[in-house]
């Protein structure tokens, strides 16, 4: 009942039951019938547009799709098991012969799945919002706090913000190419620092310039309390200024984290890292019959998992802006 009362607006609502239907119907009922008419427009209009790879697919063969894409991960992770089983046998028989021999494990090299791709996906996206946002809040605490500060990175940001990734790419790509220079099995692929790099320098300008407007809307009378109290600046900042200017930072962290999705997949179909973004543009290169309703598959992958992010996010901050 207390869960159903935090839902419906508390419990005088649970008393009336039109309240309880009106609820229910506008939170499930409208969605859902909203979502049927949507699948409903799509298969009516999908089997009669053409293109070059066939008929637009409807919901069913976009699902069906789904469906192989996941049954192909497990096929996948089958042969990769068979595949280091069979060299733990043939090393154990070899060391039976000769107990002197070392064994040795090769690293399996077949391709990475959907299932994978969308992980690389969300660990790219997180190391680039992961080095974004330790470079913004920083330096939005600045400029909040100072207004030279302010006003000698305002003209940079005002600069850089517009700029799109497909501008940011070559400039990341020729300078990672120059100064990471790999051999052997390096710690990550070069593929994997351009698309975090250009996704980090796409994704900060939304942090920086939230977490600079709440630091400055701070109360000043807390701030002055602080000074006279001759608090150390770090102290202000713990005490003060951050726990005020936290909903800003965290608002900022948000927008943040879903221009840095939506710049990765971009970033990844041209710097070729196996993420969603590769996948798509796998999809788009191969041309069979199948492409077209894989690459809607990612479409709503992408779609789902930009707005679980962001809930995610939401819950973080909550969390941490009621303590």
């Amino acid at each position: 009942m207390e869960l159903a009362a935090k839902l419906f607006g508390g419990a005088a609502a649970l008393r009336n039951p039109k309240d309880i239907g009106r609820a229910l119907v506008m939170t499930v009922g409208v969605p859902l019938a909203a979502f049927a008419i949507f699948l409903a427009l799509w298969s009516f209009a999908a089997s009669r547009i053409q293109t070059s790879l066939g008929a637009v697919p409807g919901p069913t063969q976009v699902a069906q799709q789904a469906v192989n894409l996941v049954q192909e991960h497990f096929a996948e992770r089958e042969r990769r098991d068979a595949f280091y089983t069979r060299q733990e046998q043939r090393n154990a028989e070899r060391v039976k012969e000769d107990p002197g021999y070392q064994p040795r494990i090769h690293p399996w090299t077949g391709k990475a799945t959907y299932i994978d791709q969308i992980f690389t996906s969300l660990k790219t996206v997180f190391v680039g919002f992961l080095l974004a946002t330790l470079v913004a809040v920083p330096l939005g605490i600045l400029a909040g706090t100072s207004k030279v500060v302010q006003a000698a990175i305002n003209p940079m940001v005002q600069l850089f913000r517009p700029v799109s990734p497909l501008a940011w790419l070559p400039i990341v790509t020729l300078i990672v190419s120059a100064v990471y220079v790999t051999a052997g099995d390096p710690m990550f692929q070069k593929s994997f620092l351009i698309s975090a790099i250009t996704v980090t320098l796409c994704s900060l300008w939304t942090t920086l310039i939230n977490t600079a407007i709440g630091v400055s809307s701070v109360d000043k009378d807390l701030v002055n309390v602080g000074k006279v109290l001759q608090l150390p600046l770090g102290t202000r900042i713990r005490k003060i200024i951050l726990p005020s200017s936290l909903p800003y930072i965290f608002t900022g962290m948000r927008l943040s984290l879903g221009v840095g999705w939506m710049v990765l997949i971009a970033a990844e179909m041209l710097a070729q890292n196996p993420g969603l973004g590769k996948f798509v543009w796998d999809e788009f290169q191969n041309g069979s019959s199948d492409s077209l309703s894989r690459i809607m598959v990612a479409v709503f992958t992408i779609g789902a998992i930009g707005f679980a992010l962001d809930r995610l996010m939401l819950v973080l901050q909550n969390l941490i802006t009621r303590r």
